[in-house]
């Protein structure tokens, strides 16, 4: 094989520009395959990270009624819903893919909560200890809830960024208080989203997913939720998964373990349900993927193309070498012998072909996304197995000119000219 391997590199070397040529359809379609499907991927994870972002891998596990969530700012507290313990919470973290489990609780449009003459009208929320990190804030100034918060009712809070800027324009928040509902709160820390989890807004439908969280966000200790709504209210659960594609089996699954705590009708139609953007991210991958395969099965037509070269160029070179196909078997070459060095030929320059189309597709790839935007991203699998067909093209056709090669008659193939 090695012998053959080396005849073969010979073989294209003595005839350097036939060889080019011959590979240029192979290089061509493999080159065109790999920029489309590093595109393909690129745009995949950019769809996923515009849906979701990534990093915190945060799911949310909501009260619905029907097929909304269920909004406490006009409605009353529903029957049969009980406290989520927590019990609860540690069973919901023993999921495989659930990583760690917090309660929260939620108003999306606050009303009288102000600094002097500024008003603050985004999301409140009730959160436990673990709300933070499960979901990818950092303290950048002052500190997060501490377990004496909340063991001691103590009436403190914490803003993001946004509801810091809205309340306390130019000036310091730390150690302010903030009038909510007529009751002091201190603010005692500054939290950040991390860039990595904050989704990317590209159009209306994800401005209007994430319209509420537009002014800020103001956090409250869970334990001062009565103190601020007068009553305990249904909570949800925001985990964090695994890895993006855990996200939606781990929310499916604490979804189950939550609406078995329920003792409610079915005519009130309430049950947990936990917000899936991975599926619509899967949804607009797939939509993608199917028009991007129709431009793969279009390159993959100069393929064909070069396959067919190769065959050609073989039947030439099997003219060519005539004579010594016949010496070779003269001095008792198999007829297997020939064919397999044939076939080798065959193999090294399609394999040949398909390393330099691999290596041109990334650099188109890399081109493409520059000149137009588009996320393109490099997949390993397709390498290989670009590489790998090219030679199995290699071995498709050229196994006509090698089985010529193997059959010629030794005596008649030494009296050629």
């Amino acid at each position: 094989m090695l012998e053959n391997i080396k005849l073969s590199f010979q073989g294209i070397w003595s005839h350097k520009m036939r060889s080019l040529l011959t590979m240029l359809g192979i290089i061509i379609g493999i080159a065109s395959i790999i920029s489309i499907v590093s595109t393909i991927k690129g745009t995949n994870e950019q769809i996923k990270q515009n849906l979701i972002g990534s990093g915190t891998n945060a799911v949310d596990v909501e009260l619905y009624q029907g097929d909304a969530p269920y909004e406490m700012e006009y409605m009353s507290i529903p029957a049969g819903v009980p406290e989520i313990t927590e019990e609860i919470r540690q069973k919901i973290e023993e999921i495989p893919s659930v990583e760690k489990a917090s309660l929260y609780v939620e108003r999306t449009y606050v009303s009288n909560t102000f600094y002097l003459n500024n008003a603050f009208n985004g999301t409140i929320r009730g959160i436990d200890e673990n709300y933070l990190s499960v979901n990818g804030y950092s303290v950048i100034y002052g500190r997060g809830f501490v377990e004496k918060d909340y063991t001691d009712f103590r009436q403190v809070i914490v803003l993001d960024e946004t509801a810091a800027k809205t309340l306390f324009p130019g000036i310091s928040a730390l150690g302010k208080e903030v009038e909510i509902k007529e009751q002091p709160y201190t603010v005692v820390g500054i939290v950040r989203l991390s860039e990595e989890s904050e989704p990317v807004i590209n159009t209306i439908t994800d401005y209007e997913t994430y319209v509420g969280e537009s002014s800020g966000v103001l956090f409250l200790p869970l334990s001062q939720w009565p103190a601020v709504y007068q009553y305990d209210e249904p909570e949800n659960v925001s985990l964090r998964a695994t890895s993006t594609d855990e996200m939606a089996t781990a929310g499916h699954k604490a979804a189950e373990i939550l609406n078995e705590t329920l003792n409610v009708s079915s005519e009130s139609d309430l049950s947990y349900q936990s917000t899936d953007m991975t599926q619509q991210a899967r949804d607009l991958q797939k939509l993608s993927n199917s028009t991007n395969m129709q431009l793969i099965w279009i390159a993959s037509i100069s393929l064909l193309v070069g396959g067919i070269g190769v065959m050609n160029i073989m039947l030439v070179t099997v003219t060519e070498r005539t004579r010594e196909i016949g010496l070779k078997k003269a001095i008792g070459a198999k007829d297997s012998n020939i064919m397999w060095q044939f076939l080798t030929e065959a193999g090294v320059l399609t394999s040949m072909g398909g390393v330099i189309g691999v290596i041109a597709g990334i650099i188109l790839a890399q081109i493409i996304s520059k000149l137009t935007g588009a996320a393109s991203a490099i997949s390993i699998p397709s390498i290989a197995v670009a590489v790998v067909f090219s030679m199995v093209i290699g071995i498709v056709f050229g196994l006509v000119p090698a089985i010529k090669a193997s059959h010629l008659n030794p005596i008649d193939a030494l009296r050629r000219e």
